[in-house]
């Protein structure tokens, strides 16, 4: 009888993709059965996550793998991006569409929050560096907007979860981009919650990577294929499913989880929330397994992305392959500060970029045809170069050397990108699997079914991952 198949999901904030893994002739074979266009979309001043088509498309996508996995489909896991999350009306459906962690709400909740609580002593106390978009702040955003506070809430992939089987957790590696969870306990911090107002009745039931969530339920059980398939929780937050994808053994390695976000950083066993760390702006965040990820959250392809759909709409479009290539090319005025607040926000960003190049005084660049990959070059160069100054900073935290780099996710396909980080920091470079995050989520689910069911192991995963890493 041929082993059954399962799934991944893996939300994106630029594309949703439905992933099936399959045995065949012993060997195996992981396939995207389905890719959604994602992105934040305007509703009236604020940003929102297109929910509902978000679902419809996840169900289309199922139903292909369900077509397709004839042998029937063990389980389901989801993981997302972080800090986004849905609320939920008494009867269990969202309450409205989530917002957009891009989206500025939180600029003046976050100054009269850092009045209540210094971000140094909310990062020692949580170790989640205390950025304007983490969960805390949307929470507290909502209560100023009038939005019920008792309201229940779930993490985004945590949701999809929900959707497919009505169990409401948080698994622990996305609860912990909250800003709320005691890094001491694992578990959400009361006080914390109290001393910010937020009702803790609200959150979801914290639980570990590899959980077991019973049966998928609803119409779709009803297909052949799905009829005895289990839900589990993953690695719920991306990175982390991207990092349990790596095959090898991170103690000596610097990761860079590259796609709109990039993650810059490596595994830790234990927090590090030294007044140093939270100057470098390192964040400890819970990895699957037990651990941490320790790393800096850097901006992204964003930047790029951002400038071609600017481009697109003035009749200048670009394929990133054409425009990676003619920016190798090219040469640059200057670097650029990546993390500067105004390029975290959405439009306008050629503009914006010149205005950082204006900042820094290098020559601005001409908007005009031709010289797009200019504006690409001045990107690449720059993340790279904050990279570089990560990983300096990295080392002496930790007082020991990384000797090698690993880019994973869709900017690994980057080769300027990775020869610039070689360059800059002095290391050599090697890339993982683009849908790393997919082959780390298939990993946990394979731990997951030789566990309790409750959680799983680093090492379990990791061998999970070697094998993998062959598809």
């Amino acid at each position: 009888m041929q082993e059954p198949a399962r799934i991944a999901i893996d939300l994106g904030a630029e594309s949703c993709r439905v992933s099936l893994l399959r045995w065949l002739d012993g060997q195996a074979a992981v396939e995207v059965v389905h890719r959604i266009p994602n992105g934040p979309v305007h509703r009236a001043k604020h940003m929102h996550w297109p929910l509902k088509a978000i679902l419809a498309g996840l169900e289309e996508g199922l139903r292909k793998a369900a077509h397709i996995a004839t042998e029937g489909v063990a389980s389901i896991a989801v993981d997302s991006w972080s800090v986004d999350y849905v609320r939920l009306a008494h009867n269990g459906r969202p309450l409205r569409p989530p917002f957009c962690y891009r989206d500025p709400r939180t600029e003046s909740v976050k100054e009269a929050t850092d009045k209540i609580i210094p971000p140094a002593e909310l990062f020692a106390r949580t170790g989640a560096l205390p950025h304007r978009i983490n969960t805390l702040y949307q929470l507290l955003a909502d209560q100023a907007a009038g939005i019920d506070p008792s309201a229940p809430w779930v993490m985004l992939p945590e949701y999809v979860l929900h959707w497919l089987g009505g169990r409401r957790v948080g698994e622990h590696t996305n609860a912990s981009h909250t800003g709320l969870v005691d890094l001491k306990t694992g578990d959400w911090d009361a006080e914390l919650f109290r001393l910010l107002g937020l009702s803790i009745d609200a959150a979801p039931p914290i639980v570990r990577a590899g959980v077991n969530l019973g049966r998928l339920q609803g119409p779709l059980a009803a297909l052949k294929a799905f009829r005895h398939t289990q839900l589990i929780a993953p690695a719920c937050h991306d990175t982390a499913s991207a990092i349990a994808g790596i095959p090898s053994s991170l103690d000596a390695a610097l990761y860079i989880c590259s796609g709109t976000w990039s993650l810059v950083g490596t595994l830790i066993a234990e927090p590090v929330t030294s007044a140093q760390a939270f100057d470098a702006r390192y964040t400890n965040l819970g990895a699957a397994g037990g651990g941490l990820c320790f790393h800096s959250l850097v901006n992204g392809m964003w930047l790029v992305k951002q400038c071609m759909e600017a481009w697109a709409a003035e009749g200048r479009p670009w394929k990133i392959e054409d425009l990676v290539a003619q920016a190798a090319q090219s040469s640059y005025p200057g670097l650029i500060d990546v993390d500067a607040e105004s390029l975290l926000l959405d439009s306008d960003m050629p503009e914006r970029i010149n205005h950082q190049l204006w900042c820094h005084r290098w020559a601005t660049i001409p908007d005009v045809a031709g010289n797009e990959p200019v504006f690409a070059r001045v990107i690449f160069e720059s993340l790279a170069d904050r990279y570089s100054f990560a990983l300096s900073s990295l080392e002496k935290l930790l007082d020991r050397t990384l000797d090698r780099v690993h880019i994973l996710g869709g900017a690994s396909r980057n080769r300027l990108l990775t020869e610039l980080t070689a360059q800059r920091t002095h290391r050599p470079v090697e890339t993982g699997h683009p849908e790393s995050s997919t082959l780390g989520n298939f990993a946990v689910q394979l731990a997951a079914n030789e566990s309790d069911g409750q959680s799983v192991t680093a090492e379990a995963v990791r061998k999970w991952a070697e094998l993998l890493s062959e598809c």
